[in-house]
């Protein structure tokens, strides 16, 4: 059952080093603020997790808190290249980075898989495709009704998930609307999850093609304001298409990212002082 608790608290008692972590959330409610909390407490040896690894994980990966990435789609959308997931990459700074990369057909299944506590998903997909040749979790079986050739992958079932929404009420019952991937299957297929909203209802009230995710599945809310900057949570904010644009120079070079790093997330004891060091004091 869901608690409501300080961001700071749940990375601290919910997120281990060595984990797998899953912070999900597609074009907005992407858990930035969750990202740099558990840069400012150092995790470590990460495995993340992503359908579309943007700006939070190159900072993840920058700040040496990742072993190993398995995603379907990574850049910086609408400008460019991750340049701190690309250096680990094809130059092991600030540490060597192993990848795993899928389709979004192929996560999406896999996730779906995992939220129903199935050992792995099937699929249509990879024919005369190279991927599996470099992927060798992606394999090939036999329909046993029709003989089809179908593409099997392993369902994903992160140690913790961690999405952002818009509310929740005060039992940790949670509403997302807008924009959304696959945060409700990465939720139902996680061992532990946190989830940031923009506020604590005292009732929540759902419309159609609203997503409500029941208490009993999350284990800690946290009230973080405007926590999915530089994307946006649908009714609350806009997205800041000029911070991308920034990121892309600041990312570029290893020292400009780690003083920047350094100066507005680990000099900062949360997401409102970081809004506040980088000069942004209202995100609508």
């Amino acid at each position: 059952m869901a608690k409501i608790t300080t961001l700071k608290a749940a990375v601290s008692e919910l997120i281990d080093n060595g984990d797998s972590v899953a912070l999900e959330g597609f074009t907005h409610l992407i858990p930035y603020a969750a990202g740099h909390e558990i840069i400012r407490q150092k995790k470590q040896d990460l495995t993340i997790i992503r359908m579309t690894p943007d700006v939070i994980y190159d900072q993840l990966i920058g700040m040496g808190c990742v072993r190993k990435m398995i995603f379907s789609w990574g850049g910086n959308p609408g400008v460019g290249s991750l340049y701190r997931f690309r250096d680990a990459v094809e130059k092991g700074w600030p540490q060597p980075l192993e990848i795993e990369e899928h389709s979004h057909a192929d996560m999406a299944n896999a996730y779906e898989a995992g939220a129903a506590n199935l050992p792995f998903a099937t699929l249509r997909a990879y024919i005369g495709c190279d991927l599996p040749k470099y992927n060798r979790t992606i394999k090939q079986i036999e329909c046993p009704f029709t003989g089809e050739k179908l593409a099997a992958v392993p369902a994903i079932r992160p140690d913790v998930t961690v999405i952002h929404a818009q509310q929740a009420d005060r039992k940790g019952n949670v509403l997302l609307w807008g924009i959304v991937g696959v945060q409700k299957q990465a939720v139902l297929a996680a061992k532990k999850v946190i989830v940031t909203v923009e506020e604590v209802v005292d009732k929540l009230e759902p419309h159609a093609n609203q997503t409500v995710i029941p208490g009993w599945v999350i284990d800690a809310v946290c009230e973080i304001p405007g926590g999915a900057f530089p994307s946006y949570a649908q009714g609350y904010s806009t997205r800041n298409n000029a911070f991308y644009q920034q990121w892309d120079v600041i990312a570029r070079d290893r020292e400009t990212f780690s003083l920047w790093m350094e100066r507005h997330v680990l000099d900062t004891e949360n997401f409102a002082q970081f809004k506040d060091s980088i000069g942004v004091r209202s995100v609508a």
